[in-house]
């Protein structure tokens, strides 16, 4: 198969993440239009509590949230999507001026902001194509507005605690120093709480993680053998987090670009983190960059949706 420079790309970062003693894959690859799609049923299981129960505490507390962003916004949103989860900053805070969706997937992304465009007259949107994780040109936007930066879904619990320090440095240069940082975090709660989460019973997450190896099949022309694989998700007591793999059913080699890739009976391949924190860890992770100045809970202490300002 003959890939191109993006594929190949996406190639280099498959077999480096291959070759490693364990086994992994970037999570990032969860994401073509069917495993988007899929991920939007994940959110609808009852077993899968974080999308409805950030729902919740945003509705619940809309008001004292816009008090605390400001007048006259800017609202940047990092990995935005289909921008689903920021319905009810952008129809219930007038103070929202500007609407800066960020995602990786230009074609998704523009063709989202027109539609926002349609919805919502009174808001200037500007979508940007962007690696969020890593620094990018920022759109201009007037100088009487406020930046503040909203990254629900506790996202950022998928990345390991390097690309936590660099996006935090990207969000802390979006907001400058009279901006704000608005986010979703999850919290540790009952172990078997967690594990339903990412387990659910119809097998819906095991097809989202089965899918990573579908897209790769696809973009790149390797020869995953989907049904060799079986789905598994466990919480890591030690390092505060889910762990997703797919565990290989039997021996059994796959073909990347002319390499060999080996797996042995049982061996797995680590495609996903998704970590929790306490209140005060997660504090403690930010305190570099940005202050906790408000928190926002529900009933459960399951989820938090946390508003942070500019160290200093």
């Amino acid at each position: 198969m003959q890939t191109d420079t993006k594929n190949q790309s996406m190639l280099d970062e498959v077999l480096d993440g291959l070759r490693q003693s364990q086994k992994s894959l970037p999570s990032k690859f969860f994401y073509d239009e069917k495993g988007s799609k899929i991920f939007n049923e994940i959110t609808q299981l009852k077993e899968y509590y974080p999308t409805r129960t950030e729902r919740r505490i945003l509705d619940r507390n809309i008001t004292d949230i816009g008090r605390h962003l400001g007048d006259k916004v800017a609202l940047f949103e990092p990995g935005s999507g289909s921008s689903e989860k920021t319905m009810v900053l952008l129809t219930r805070l007038p103070e929202i001026k500007y609407y800066i969706p960020i995602d990786i997937s230009g074609d998704y992304i523009f063709k989202v902001a027109e539609k926002l465009k349609r919805q919502f007259e009174g808001i200037e949107v500007v979508p940007v194509q962007a690696d969020y994780t890593r620094p990018f040109e920022l759109p201009e936007v007037n100088d009487d507005v406020r930046n503040i930066v909203f990254f629900p879904g506790s996202t950022i619990g998928n990345f390991n605690l390097q690309t936590v320090h660099r996006f935090l440095n990207v969000v802390a240069n979006i907001a400058g120093s009279n901006g704000g940082f608005l986010i979703g975090v999850d919290l540790k709660k009952e172990i078997p709480l967690l594990e339903a989460a990412y387990n659910d019973a119809k097998g819906v997450t095991a097809a989202f993680n089965k899918n990573i190896l579908h897209h790769i099949n696809r973009k790149t022309g390797a020869n995953f053998d989907v049904d060799k694989f079986r789905h598994k998700a466990t919480w890591n007591e030690k390092k505060g987090r889910i762990e997703m793999h797919l565990i290989a059913d039997k021996d059994h080699t796959v073909q990347l670009n002319g390499e060999a890739v080996h797996f042995s009976m049982g061996e797995s391949i680590h495609t996903e983190n998704s970590h929790k924190y306490t209140l005060d860890e997660f504090e403690e992770m930010v305190s570099p960059w940005f202050e906790v100045k408000q928190v926002w809970l529900d009933e459960n202490r399951w989820f938090s949706v946390q508003y942070l300002e500019p160290v200093g």
